[in-house]
């Protein structure tokens, strides 16, 4: 089917939501959570085309496998999805003018929301779930790494509104060409908003090219900074955590920032990181520190390349700062606006890292790890927005609508 009479279709099926009542599409979600498990198998069949044709060694490779437990979590956030209250038709304001007009501002969905995404296929299952939750259609627009990967879900995901008498136009599968591409960037009339999810190089080409408008998501050069004053245990619990508990998320550690009077400590911050055979990029002081303390085939001396790199993978730079302000002006010059640390038991610096660090999410004495709405209460998230205008931050159901003005009166006019 070509591309415009896809966006058609779902436009035209996009007006249908708005009759889904609450009940109804918990139903629907809770039931593609029980399908998604009970077609686990397929998935798992076409997942492995995909992964067939991905090097191993790729840093992408995590986030396109697929696992029985991997989707067993998926059905278990869908649930989740579903579990949480509607964000629409919540009365944001309302207010009763001097001549007796009611005016009332309500939620409502967005309408049509595209996904641009590379090799993610939990994220198709993902976005469905939350953009059905806001009353929202989607346009999905995925890498040819996952192509096969995604067909198979978005295959469980139709028979789904099939079974529920939904037309299965509310999520749409483009082919995975650059045309495409193209096209939703430019489907003015069809879709009303982009997020991309993958790489700074994705994220960098939608803003670019996009004549609709767009929130970024995803890229993330995340720091920590474990400042003179910091607790040793405490910052090599949250060095580990950041850095290895999942490498290939945009909020995991890129860059740790030491101050050069704790530099007697870089060995111990660094002590759990070789049992992930993580590789450390140092400045000339923090290898120095490190040479003979940690294993010498991981310890590499750092490049200017080193710093404002978001490495998706199992390593790290380390860069020393010889004060809390040059500390700051690092992050400055380097940081994505993601998520920033700090590591400190100094009151005064912690409350200046707050106030001056500009991030999405800015974390004192706490690692990175936690930037996602299931881990701030928020239930589930679209994506990580790390500019200003709509949303920042873990993107949630309530960040997937818009508002409109209701206004009731009894003939009122307005005066000539």
């Amino acid at each position: 089917m070509e591309v415009k009479k896809q966006l058609e279709l779902t436009l035209k099926a996009s007006r249908s939501l708005a009759l889904l009542g609450g009940d109804k599409i918990n139903e629907i979600l809770l039931d593609l959570a029980e399908a998604a498990v009970e077609n686990t198998e397929a998935i798992l069949v076409e997942n492995q085309k995909d992964l067939s044709r991905m090097d191993p060694a790729d840093s992408k490779f995590d986030r396109l496998k697929l696992t029985p437990e991997r989707i067993q979590g998926i059905a278990d956030d869908i649930r989740n999805v579903a579990s949480l209250p509607s964000p629409l038709g919540r009365i944001l304001s309302e207010t009763t003018r001097p001549n007796g007009m009611q005016i009332t501002k309500v939620s409502v969905a967005f309408g049509v929301i595209g996904i641009i995404y590379e090799a993610r296929p939990n994220v198709t299952f993902d976005v469905f779930s939350l953009c059905l939750k806001s009353g929202n259609a989607c346009v999905l627009k995925g890498g040819s790494d996952a192509i096969d990967s995604n067909t198979a879900i978005v295959k469980v995901i139709h028979a789904v509104l099939d079974m529920h008498g939904v037309d299965e136009h509310v999520l749409a599968l483009l082919p995975a060409d650059r045309a495409a591409t193209a096209e939703i960037l430019n489907a003015q009339g069809y879709v009303d908003l982009i997020i991309p999810r993958g790489s700074q190089g994705l994220i960098n080409y939608v803003r670019e090219n996009a004549t609709i408008p767009v929130i970024e998501t995803g890229a993330g050069i995340c720091h920590t900074y474990f400042d003179e004053y910091g607790d040793t245990d405490k910052g090599q619990a949250i060095v580990e955590n950041a850095k290895t508990r999942r490498p290939s998320v945009c909020n995991a550690l890129d860059c740790l920032l030491v101050h050069e009077s704790r530099l007697a400590d870089l060995p111990q911050l660094c002590a759990d990181l070789p049992k992930s055979h993580v590789v450390v990029y140092a400045d000339e002081k923090a290898y120095a520190a490190l040479e003979g303390n940690y294993p010498a085939d991981l310890l590499e001396k750092a490049t200017e390349e080193s710093f404002g790199t978001e490495f998706l993978d199992y390593k790290m730079s380390v860069k020393t700062v010889p004060t809390f302000l040059d500390a700051l002006d690092h992050i400055a010059a380097y940081s994505s606006k993601h998520s920033e640390a700090i590591v400190s038991e100094n009151e005064e610096r912690l409350d200046l890292f707050r106030k001056m660090v500009d991030a999405s999410s800015v974390y004192c004495n706490v690692s990175t790890a936690f930037t996602d709405g299931a881990q701030f209460g928020l239930g589930a998230e679209i994506g990580i927005s790390t500019q200003k205008l709509h949303a920042r931050g873990p993107m949630a159901l309530e960040e997937l609508t818009s508002y409109k003005y209701i206004i009731v009166g009894d003939g009122q006019v307005r005066p000539k």
